[in-house]
């Protein structure tokens, strides 16, 4: 029953008004109850955001040793282009794809380092996405109510509320209480809006990291095919490099025995021309003096003009193999005409094993020169040539060096001598 005012008795509307639940002795209820709906889901996503931010941390510093890595890498490659490129020990080229290998073995680690790493992600954003897709329909239901509620009070309940103040101290608290239950209306609004984005964005992320966890696994399988072609490289060099070493060994077995020969017919040359000065000065003949002597140091002209190729002494083949050079390789294009370097007796013209088509030349005190890998002979055996006299054309274009001339200067009981001591400067 509504009770008199003053002789006056309420009507209906106003005293429903004021025994409504929501007259102010009725807020406090209300909006405590709001903040501790709120407050579990906001430390739950507070507990999820902490280890993201840390493997987010993880995942950034396993990708800078990725791309340390893979520059390492990088650099190998182009070491293993240059030692391909060049006369080198083949042991450094079979380290360097040891040292290729084992790179792509620590990127390939890394990379499931942080597959791993990104599947935590994916599992702790999943869980992070259920979180608050259920605190996102808990809200939306607290809403809906409210909303409903309203509906039902109808546009003019706040006017209402306010006139049915029965006292100015009655209308603060009124307003007072309308305020709160506004303000508590729009934090909803705010709330409900804060988690849909956080719902969108946690699905975004999970789209990202699946798209992360994608790439890394095509990484991964791309690195494995690497790590199997850098394996069948070494294995296929290794079984080169042996087959190689055959070849050498025969060839350098070949180059002694050559050798050997070629020290014999200048041998056999050289006891001839003594054995025929012995005559001569028999019959009185003075022997005439050498084109070639001590005094030639550093005099004689060049044979043909061109860049050296291997000097004389040790030197490492392009197979790999150790040899010593008892000339100098000078190259030069196929046919360039190759001279005389003094004036000589012609003593040899025609193919000699390795050396190829060679011209030997006598030039008296026991000195020789010969020249080799020609493409022709330009001499006759027996002739007598003069100084920068043609004695045939550069050959050798199926050599390890391509097209040069082979060029040496023996001395007395044919020992070889450097031949760029003997040339003039350039």
């Amino acid at each position: 029953m509504c009770r008199k005012t003053e002789g006056r008795t309420e009507g209906p509307g106003r005293c429903a008004l004021r025994h409504s639940p929501l007259i102010p002795t009725f807020r406090l209820s209300v909006l405590p109850s709001f903040r501790l709906a709120v407050l579990p889901s906001f430390f739950l996503l507070l507990l999820f955001a902490t280890p993201l931010v840390a493997q987010d941390t993880t995942l950034e510093a396993s990708r800078r040793r990725l791309e340390e890595i893979r520059r390492e890498r990088d650099r190998l490659e182009q070491q293993q282009q240059r030692l391909q490129g060049q006369v080198h020990d083949v042991n450094d080229e079979l380290s360097n794809l040891e040292r290729q290998r084992e790179s792509t073995q620590r990127i390939v680690s890394e990379i499931e380092r942080q597959i791993g790493g990104l599947a935590s992600q994916l599992d702790r954003s999943s869980a992070e996405l259920i979180l608050a897709e259920d605190n996102l329909a808990e809200r939306r239901a607290v809403l809906e109510r409210r909303l409903v509620d309203i509906y039902k009070r109808g546009r003019l309940y706040t006017f209402q509320a306010l006139m049915a103040a029965e006292s100015f101290g009655d209308l603060l608290s009124r307003y007072k209480y309308l305020y709160l239950t506004s303000r508590q209306d729009r934090a909803l609004v705010t709330d409900v809006e804060r988690l849909r984005n956080r719902v969108v964005s946690e699905r975004n992320t999970i789209l990202d990291v699946r798209g992360q966890l994608d790439r890394s696994r095509q990484e991964r399988e791309a690195e494995y095919a690497k790590y199997t072609e850098l394996a069948h490289t070494r294995e296929r060099r290794l079984q080169q490099l042996q087959q190689s070493a055959r070849n050498t060994e025969r060839r350098l077995s070949t180059l002694q025995k050559d050798e050997a020969r070629l020290n014999g017919l200048l041998a056999a040359l050289e006891r001839a021309r003594r054995e025929e000065l012995a005559r001569g000065s028999l019959r009185g003949a003075v022997a005439g003096p050498g084109s070639i002597t001590t005094a030639s140091l550093g005099k004689l002209d060049w044979p043909v003009e061109g860049t050296i190729v291997y000097r004389f002494g040790r030197d490492t083949l392009p197979s790999g193999g150790i040899i010593r050079w008892n000339g100098i390789g000078i190259a030069a294009p196929v046919g360039t005409s190759v001279h005389a370097v003094e004036a000589g007796k012609v003593r040899l013209v025609g193919q000699f094993g390795t050396y190829g088509l060679t011209v030997v030349l006598e030039h008296g005190n026991g000195y020789y020169s010969v020249y080799s890998h020609l493409q022709a002979a330009a001499v006759k055996l027996g002739a007598t040539i003069t100084k920068g006299a043609q004695v045939g054309t550069v050959g050798g274009e199926n050599s390890d060096y391509g097209p040069h001339l082979h060029f040496e200067i023996r001395g007395d009981n044919q020992v070889a001598l450097d031949p760029t001591a003997w040339l003039r400067k350039r």
